[in-house]
């Protein structure tokens, strides 16, 4: 069979990395990313890129943290090398507190992250509202240059990127072998999942150059979040609201919360309202699915609904759908050699 050509719909974080790990693990592909949308214009974008999990209730446990892990692994060998700036990629260090002692002291991701550990009574006297604290190591993805980075590698391994609204995966199947859907909120439409969902998050990106220490409130609604540029405050989480437009009061209520952590944030300068819906369900979608109409058939890969957490395991889960990608042509390969017979 000629080079098998592959589809991937959505120029995310989840996309784009998507597109990459298939590239480099099939370089017989021909890959292209389709998507209406491409940096600066993507929910990624409003991310802040940290990378701390966020837990899939419906995933296990296991399989959260070899995502995490390779993703993590991944990124610090790009903070450890000449491509760390122009990557937006970078190690912070800070704390995570809570009013009252969480269930869990030590959270499942504890030994990938660096030197986690729990806070001094000495380091909690920073935060006296707070009883209870951990202190660690993470890295940060400055959003739009990792996605223009990643943009980049997928130029170099002869990846192409086109502008292009898709509204029914069967518009692919005569020119492509394999669609791989990365739409995030996207697929509710595309592929009409009732089990997606948007939860709505308002941040603030401000000049304060002086913070550089991360600080989450473990709630996980309240953060500070320091970019190579900016500061990124948050946040919100609204259940079911697909409204893109700032509200006002929502960013009273960020500045007064993150100020209430980090006083010297009074400060602050030039603040840009940003808004994102995070693609939400109890699990990532991460499988292969064979649609058929008419007798013909469309091999499909899903990877979405990494909700709040997509920048924590995006690698993990584009190592995944790219082997899932592997299973989907050595079936069409199969396929091919049987009807020859």
């Amino acid at each position: 069979m000629a080079a098998p050509k592959v589809a991937v719909v959505g120029a995310g974080v989840i996309g784009l990395s998507t597109a990459l790990c298939i590239a480099e693990t099939c370089p017989s592909c021909s890959v292209m990313v389709l998507s209406d949308q491409f940096s600066p214009n993507t929910t990624s974008d409003v991310a802040a890129g940290m990378l701390i999990p966020h837990t899939y209730p419906g995933t296990p446990i296991h399989v959260q943290k070899q995502w995490f892990k390779e993703t993590f692994t991944y990124l610090f060998a790009i903070s450890n090398s000449a491509e760390a700036s122009e990557a937006g990629i970078h190690l912070v260090s800070g704390w995570q507190v809570f009013k009252n002692t969480p269930k869990e002291e030590l959270p499942f991701w504890s030994d990938v992250v660096l030197g986690f550990r729990p806070m001094s009574k000495a380091e909690l006297q920073k935060f006296p509202q707070h009883r209870f604290g951990q202190a660690f190591t993470t890295l940060k993805c400055d959003c739009p240059p990792y996605l223009l980075w990643l943009e980049k590698r997928l130029k170099a391994t002869g990846v192409q990127m086109y502008t292009r609204k898709v509204a029914d995966l069967w518009e692919l199947h005569s020119k492509y072998n394999i669609v791989v859907n990365c739409a995030g909120i996207g697929a509710h439409q595309l592929v009409g999942d009732e089990k997606l969902f948007p939860i709505r998050g308002q941040v603030l990106k401000v000049h304060a150059p002086w913070v550089k220490n991360f600080i989450r409130d473990g709630e996980g609604l309240t953060y500070i979040y320091p970019g190579i540029h900016r500061v990124t405050l948050g946040g919100t989480r609204e259940k079911e609201s697909w409204s893109l437009s700032p509200d006002p009061g929502a960013t009273k209520g960020i500045f007064d919360r993150c100020c209430s952590l980090e006083p010297s944030l009074r400060g602050a300068q030039d603040i840009k309202v940003k808004v994102g819906l995070r693609p939400s369900r109890q699990c990532v979608r991460l499988q292969r699915e064979v649609l058929s109409q008419g007798g013909v058939k469309l091999p499909v890969v899903h990877n979405y609904g990494h909700g709040a957490g997509g920048f924590s395991v995006h690698r993990g889960t584009a190592k995944e759908a790219a082997r899932l990608v592997g299973e989907c042509i050595a079936a069409l390969q199969g396929s091919s050699s049987r009807a020859k017979l």
